[in-house]
C-alpha cells in the first residue's frame, strides 16, 4: 500500500480555489507522484461555494477519495461543510478571520489574506495556501519558486514578486505544521502525463485526422473545444461557434459530406436539439462524430454537476430506427482511444458515432502512463480510384452484402453524388416506392451484425465471485477501487465494467453474464444499464447503487452501499 493522501480546498468563487489545485498538480507531477484531482463548483461567478479535491499517491490511482487527511477551509462554509468528512489524522487549515471557535488540536489557523496583503496583494491568499500545502507535503520552496517562475513570469515582474514572497509566506508557516506524512519531492525521470478527459477527447479527435469542430458552448462540454483550440496553429483546424446546437450538428454532417473529419460537442440538452442532425447522418449514411458529455436534467438541470442520464437516450435517439456506435470511456486514457474509434468506425460503417462522456470525466485530470498512440484511425474509406464509375454509373446507395455502399466525395469522379435526408434509391433519388423502402432499411440495418464484431464485451476482474459491481462510463475507477478495498476486507466482489456500449452482441453478452449476481453501479435514477442488459439477455440485477444528486460516484460511496446491501 503506497503514501496516499486527499487534499480538499474550499472558499467561495474568485478565490483562486482552482489555482491552488493546479499548482499542487505540477509540483507532484514533476516529483513523479501520481495525482487524481476533482473540482466542484457552482453555475455562478462570485461566491457559493467551489472546492477541489486533489488525491497524491506514489502509485497510480484510479478514483478519487472524500476520506481527507488536509482540509483547506479559506472560508467558514468549507469548514461547515466538510469538517466531519476528515480522516483520523487528519489536520485543518483554516483562514484566521479571529474567530476561535473552530480552535482544537487538528485546526490550525494561516491568515491567508493577511499574508498575500502584506506581500503586495489580497489575490495572491490562493498562493500563500498553496506555499503552506507544499511546505507540509515535503516539498522544498524550491519546488514552489520554479512553478510560480513559470506560471507568473509573463505577468511582470510586479506580479511575480507579488507571488514569490506570498507563496514564501506560506511555506515558511507550513514548515511548522506537523502532519504524519509526507512525500519525496526528489524529481525523478517519468514518462507520465496529467490529463483531463476533456483534453483526452481533443487529442483523440486530431489524432483521427477531424480537421472541423461546429460546436455550441454548453458545459461541460466546452472544454473539449477550448482543448482542441490551443492546436489551432499546429493543425489545419476550423473550429466554429455556430448559433446554435441545430446548426453545429448540421454543419459537421455537411463538412463529412464533403469529406472532411468533424466532430461536434455538447450535453445533453444540446443533444436533444441535435437529434434531427443525427438522424440526417444516419439516413445519408454520413459518418459524424458526437461527444455527449452529460450533466443532470431535464432542461438546464444542474448546468456544472454530472450525470450518467443519457444512456438509454442516446441508444434511441431520433426518429425511427437506424445503426450507430455508442462508446462510454471510463478514463483520459480510455477517452483519446474510444474518440479515435469511433472517428474509424463512423468512417468504415458510415453511421454516426456518439461518445457519452460527464462532467466529472471532461474536468478531472489524473495521471496517466505516456502511451497514446496513432494506429489505424486514419485509414480512409473514401475511394480515390473512381475510373471504374466512368463507363457504368455510380450508386451511392448500392446494396451490397455488409450494407455498406461505396462512398465517394462532390467533384470526385465524372458523376452526381447525391446524399439526402429522404428515403431513396441506390442512385440517392428520393423514392416512397414500399418495395425500395424495405430494400434501403434492409441495407442499413446489413451493418449491424458487421458492427457488433467491432464492438468489445466488458472486462472482468474474474469470472467466479459472489457478486459483481457492475457500471460503465465514468464509473469505472471507483468501482475497481470499491471491488480491490472490499476484496481486502475479504468480501468476494468482482467488477464488470461497459465501455463499448452499442451495438453489443447479445449472445456472447449473455454468454458472459449468465449465473451471475449483479450489483449495478451508476448516476441515475432509473438504472438504466440494468434495463438495457434485461432487454438484451433477459438477464436482471439483484440489486442497484444509485446515484443522481450530480455529484461524482467516490469508491467510498460504493463500499457503504454494498454494506447496507450485504446487511440487507
Amino acid at each position: 500500500m503506497g503514501n496516499d493522501i486527499t487534499i480538499l480546498i474550499g472558499g467561495a468563487a474568485g478565490y483562486g480555489i482552482q489555482t491552488i489545485g493546479n499548482l499542487l498538480s505540477k509540483a507532484c507531477h514533476n516529483a513523479g507522484l501520481f495525482i487524481f484531482s476533482v473540482d466542484d463548483f457552482e453555475s455562478r461567478v462570485r461566491g457559493g461555494h467551489n472546492f477541489h479535491v486533489i488525491r497524491i499517491s506514489n502509485e497510480l490511482l484510479s478514483g478519487p477519495s472524500l476520506k481527507l487527511d488536509i482540509l483547506v477551509a479559506i472560508d467558514e462554509k468549507t469548514y461547515l461543510n466538510h469538517k466531519d468528512e476528515l480522516a483520523p489524522n487528519g489536520i485543518i487549515l483554516c483562514n484566521d478571520t479571529g474567530d476561535d471557535t473552530k480552535m482544537s488540536n487538528t485546526t490550525s489557523h494561516i491568515p491567508f489574506e493577511q499574508l498575500a496583503r502584506d506581500a503586495g496583494g489580497k489575490i495572491a491568499s490562493n498562493t500563500v495556501a498553496a506555499g503552506v500545502i507544499l511546505a507540509i507535503l515535503g516539498a522544498s520552496f524550491k519546488d514552489l519558486e520554479k512553478l510560480l517562475q513559470a506560471q507568473f513570469e509573463k505577468k511582470g515582474k510586479k506580479i511575480l514578486a507579488l507571488n514569490l514572497m506570498a507563496g514564501k509566506s506560506g511555506y515558511d508557516i507550513g514548515k511548522t505544521i506537523q502532519f504524519y506524512r509526507s512525500f519525496d519531492f526528489n524529481k525523478s525521470n517519468h514518462s507520465n502525463v496529467v490529463m483531463s478527459g476533456a483534453k483526452a477527447a481533443a487529442l483523440g479527435a486530431l489524432a483521427s485526422d477531424c480537421r472541423f469542430f461546429p460546436f455550441y458552448p454548453m458545459s461541460p462540454g466546452t472544454g473539449v473545444i477550448v482543448n482542441a483550440s490551443a492546436f489551432a496553429e499546429q493543425f489545419p483546424l476550423v473550429i466554429e461557434q455556430a448559433e446554435d446546437e441545430i446548426a453545429a450538428i448540421n454543419m459537421a454532417v455537411g463538412a463529412s459530406f464533403a469529406g472532411v473529419r468533424s466532430m461536434s460537442v455538447t450535453s445533453g440538452g444540446g443533444f436533444c436539439l441535435m437529434t434531427e442532425g443525427l438522424g440526417l447522418a444516419a439516413m445519408a449514411e454520413i459518418p459524424v462524430v458526437i461527444i455527449n458529455a452529460q450533466r443532470p436534467g431535464p432542461a438546464t438541470g444542474l448546468a456544472t454537476r454530472t450525470a450518467q442520464s443519457d444512456l438509454l437516450f442516446t441508444i434511441n435517439a431520433s426518429q425511427d430506427e437506424f445503426p450507430r456506435f455508442v462508446f462510454a470511456p471510463g478514463s483520459p486514457k480510455d477517452t483519446y482511444n474510444a474518440v479515435k474509434k469511433a472517428f474509424h468506425l463512423s468512417e468504415k460503417y458510415q453511421v454516426p458515432s456518439i461518445v457519452l462522456m460527464d462532467q466529472f470525466l471532461i474536468d478531472s485530470t489524473r495521471t496517466e502512463p505516456d502511451d497514446l498512440k496513432i494506429g489505424s484511425e486514419h485509414e480512409s474509406f473514401l475511394l480515390s480510384d473512381t475510373k471504374m464509375y466512368q463507363d457504368e454509373p455510380y450508386l451511392r446507395y448500392k446494396i451490397s452484402d455488409s450494407g455498406v455502399s461505396p462512398r465517394c466525395t462532390p467533384c470526385s469522379g465524372p458523376f452526381l453524388v447525391r446524399s439526402t435526408g429522404n428515403e431513396h434509391t441506390p442512385e440517392g433519388l428520393t423514392s416512397e416506392d414500399p418495395e425500395n423502402r424495405n430494400m434501403m432499411v434492409e441495407k442499413r440495418f446489413k451493418k449491424v451484425k458487421h458492427m457488433k464484431k467491432e464492438m468489445k464485451m466488458p472486462s472482468l476482474l474474474c469470472t467466479e465471485a459472489s457478486f459483481f459491481l457492475t457500471g460503465w462510463g465514468s464509473s469505472k475507477g471507483s468501482i475497481i477501487e470499491a471491488c480491490l478495498t472490499l476484496r481486502e476486507q475479504g468480501i468476494d466482489a468482482s467488477w464488470i465494467i461497459f465501455e463499448d456500449i452499442w451495438p453489443l452482441d447479445e449472445y456472447k453478452l449473455k454468454k458472459i453474464l449468465r449465473n451471475k449476481k449483479l450489483v449495478i453501479v451508476e448516476g441515475n435514477a432509473t438504472c438504466q444499464l440494468g434495463s438495457l442488459i434485461r432487454q438484451l439477455t433477459g438477464i436482471d440485477y439483484a440489486f442497484s447503487i444509485l446515484k443522481y444528486d450530480g455529484r461524482p460516484i467516490y469508491p467510498e460511496y460504493i463500499i457503504e452501499k454494498v454494506q447496507q446491501i450485504m446487511g440487507h
